[in-house]
């Protein structure tokens, strides 16, 4: 059966009603005041499906997955998350530990670079000439 959509004047309210194409033109009771409503010509909106997903009509040249509309079919896909739609791995943070280890790295390396300035030696131990 059509879904027809029914205008209310005493309420100034806009219903749908399930019913058969015979009974298309007969005025509806209202949900709401139970008086009579009549039919008012809406507009709808229609898929098709094209590269097995569906498209809207008119074609705006998108795509629809899992309801949401998307620019790109998807060439590799993780369950069911679109590349577009995923959200972004969140970015991994150093623990105190880490950065901790990265500090003594980082004083390790300039006493290192102070000790072979001093005594004029390369990384690998030979003497450097000036």
């Amino acid at each position: 059966m059509p879904l027809y959509e029914y205008y209310c004047q005493h309420c100034d309210g806009v219903f749908e009603a399930l019913r058969p194409i015979a009974e298309a033109a007969v005025p509806a009771p209202c949900p709401g005041c139970q008086r009579e409503g009549q039919r008012v010509m809406s507009s709808f909106t229609a898929f098709t499906y094209r590269d097995g997903y569906p498209r809207r009509i008119p074609d705006k040249g998108t795509y629809w997955h899992l309801e949401k509309e998307v620019k790109t079919l998807p060439k590799r896909m993780r369950h069911y998350e679109h590349p577009e739609l995923a959200e972004p791995k969140p970015v991994k943070r150093p623990t105190k530990g880490e950065k901790v280890e990265q500090k003594e790295r980082a004083v390790a390396e300039t006493k290192e670079k102070k000790y072979r300035k001093k005594w004029a030696v390369s990384k690998r131990g030979y003497p450097i000439k000036k």
